[in-house]
């Protein structure tokens, strides 16, 4: 049976950027306004304040994991309140990736290992689309030794070395993934796989993409009516059954283009399309180009 989650995260391709351990004593904050790359966080120990986006603070304590699919803005700051006019504190290097935030005269009140990844995917924004904005775990100890792993891969120049940090990366977030699947949260692919009945029309739209799936055909594969199907799905995914068909497709073809496995026609019949006029025309209408055109620019790129 194929399993959706991990099949977007394998998708994504992620791969380590850079993790440093941050340790922090008194008033401090820092803010980030980043360019949507995956941001991480395990607090080690002690406690702090995490801000994402303007909206009400998050209380993160120790052993919490975080973390934010495609960071834009957010904030990270000390329990003891700052001045809102106070300039942000500039972290001071003590080892290589270890530094310190606030007064170094005393006693660390946090400490936290955080991180960046990136994904390699060219349709990167449509899968993470599918993800929650925000995934905050607390206790879960699995999540740590992962963290502390990918950390420490990264610093070494073993053989292989890249390889296995990207298999951590997705272990680490099919994890972190998997441990906010539920009813509860934004709609997205997580969402959808909590609710039992539309987890099944996911798994069989990712188990055969090339079927000619309808409405109809999917509502009963989840023992619904047609409409409560519709609006269950479109509820809980935050689009429509078609719509969510056409992005999987849409995106596999994507990645077959990538890695270059076979011609137009191949992949057309692979992505569930009966010719390769309809599959170029769909595509152009998704992506904004052709396939031919999609690939040249992978290879000039």
């Amino acid at each position: 049976m194929s399993d959706p989650l991990a099949q977007v995260v394998g998708l994504l391709q992620p791969r380590a950027s850079f993790s440093k351990i941050v340790q922090a004593a008194g008033p401090w904050r820092v803010r980030r306004s980043e360019a949507g790359r995956p941001f991480y966080c395990v607090v080690l120990g002690g406690s702090c304040r995490l801000t994402v986006r303007g909206g009400a603070p998050i209380t993160l304590e120790n052993d919490d994991f975080v973390l934010i699919p495609a960071a834009y803005d957010f904030s990270m700051s000390s329990m003891e309140p700052m001045a809102a006019d106070a300039d942000d504190t500039v972290p001071v290097e003590l080892a290589p990736g270890e530094f310190l935030l606030g007064h170094r005269d005393r006693q660390p009140e946090v400490r936290n290992l955080i991180g960046y990844c990136a994904f390699g995917s060219t349709d990167a924004a449509l899968l993470v689309s599918l993800l929650p904005q925000l995934v905050h775990i607390r206790g879960e100890k699995r999540l740590t030794a992962l963290v502390q792993l990918v950390n420490e891969e990264s610093r070494t120049h073993r053989p292989a070395r890249d390889v296995v940090l990207a298999r951590l990366l997705e272990v680490l977030l099919i994890e972190a993934l998997r441990s906010t699947t539920g009813a509860g949260g934004s709609p997205g692919l997580l969402r959808g796989l909590g609710d039992e009945r539309i987890a099944v029309a996911l798994r069989r739209i990712h188990e055969r993409p090339t079927w000619p799936w309808t409405v109809a055909q999917l509502a009963k594969e989840a023992a619904l009516s047609r409409s409560a199907f519709f609006d269950r799905f479109r509820r809980t995914v935050g689009m429509t059954p078609m719509d969510y068909l056409l992005d999987w497709r849409m995106a596999l073809a994507k990645d077959l283009l990538r890695r270059r496995e076979g011609g137009i026609v191949d992949i057309a019949e692979r992505v569930g399309y009966g010719s390769a006029s309809a599959f170029s025309v769909a595509f152009a209408r998704h992506v904004g180009v052709s396939p031919t055109a999609y690939a040249r620019g992978l290879s000039s790129a």
